[in-house]
């Protein structure tokens, strides 16, 4: 992965990440933000995997359906946000939407994603410092405002 920093004011910096071919973009981005210790912000990514997954969240199993996509797709728009847990790690949340080869779309949370043959991620880093709380009555981490 190469990065930028694109833009730094007193409380926020923009980085744009260009992940290279066979990296795994979730890890990628979440170890991104650890390393630059980034407590709150928010991405938008556009690019390409050669493979995928997605998930689905039942509410009654308080878990993801994983769907699998197993070729090479388009991202055609990943959007999420990291945020700090209760545990004190950062937590990447997104969504994607994957365009493949017919025209069809699957999309869900974004779990997985294998770069070919890259991924282009905008990361704004927010001055308000977000964090998730455990909801046990829906099995999910959410932002606590």
């Amino acid at each position: 992965m190469r990065w930028r920093l694109l833009s730094k004011e007193a409380s926020e910096e923009i980085f744009i990440l260009v992940l290279d071919p066979g990296e795994e973009a979730f890890a990628a981005i979440s170890e991104f933000a650890a390393t630059q210790k980034i407590s709150a912000a928010s991405l938008i990514a556009i690019g390409a995997f050669e493979k995928a997954v997605v998930g689905w969240y039942d509410l009654e199993k308080r878990d993801y359906r994983r769907i699998v996509i197993d070729e090479q797709c388009e991202v055609l728009s990943l959007i999420g946000d990291i945020a700090l847990g209760e545990d004190g790690k950062r937590s990447l949340h997104a969504h994607v939407v994957l365009g493949l080869s017919d025209g069809t779309t699957r999309g869900g949370h974004f779990l997985e994603g294998t770069v070919k043959p890259t991924l282009e991620v905008t990361l704004s880093e927010t001055p308000a410092h977000l964090r998730r709380k455990h909801h046990p009555d829906l099995g999910i981490a959410l932002i606590d405002v």
